[in-house]
């Protein structure tokens, strides 16, 4: 008999409607992007599931490298940012908190949910109601 290792990556929630179970996402990389409602600019986030470290416990949700297509009012590059390919590239100095809250305004563009050089508008995997998603790092639902 063998035992098969629990799947993890990340689960999407809406946070104004817990009546509604998240939807799990078995991924282990991917892309968060968006473009900036005023100042059109792309900012895309890179971001690694980890496994859990012990038995029974929870995956963690690690930062990657973060691109900026461009700057503008509120919105600078950090200063360790570097100019290369159109896009200041950066590697965020902290961690991601447990959880992402991630608005998604029925008044501006959705998010693109990247995996492998593939994007999709976050609504193509998990609906919005016009507020906050909350993305976190989990195991798959038994």
């Amino acid at each position: 008999m063998s035992v098969t290792a629990p799947v993890f990556g990340v689960c999407l929630a809406l946070a104004a409607a817990p009546q509604v179970p998240p939807r799990f996402v078995p991924v282990h990389q991917f892309t968060l992007a968006w473009t900036h409602s005023i100042e059109k600019v792309r900012w895309e986030e890179d971001y690694r599931v980890l496994p859990p470290t012990i038995p029974g416990g929870s995956p963690t949700l690690v930062a990657g490298k973060a691109r900026i297509r461009g700057s503008g009012a509120g919105m600078e590059p950090p200063p360790d940012a570097v100019f290369h390919d159109d896009w200041y590239e950066y590697q965020p100095e902290r961690e991601p908190p447990p959880t992402l809250r991630l608005t998604r305004s029925i008044y501006t563009a959705d998010f693109d949910w990247c995996m492998k050089g593939t994007c999709l508008p976050m609504s193509a995997i998990m609906p919005t109601d016009g507020d906050i998603t909350l993305l976190y790092p989990c195991s798959a639902p038994s």
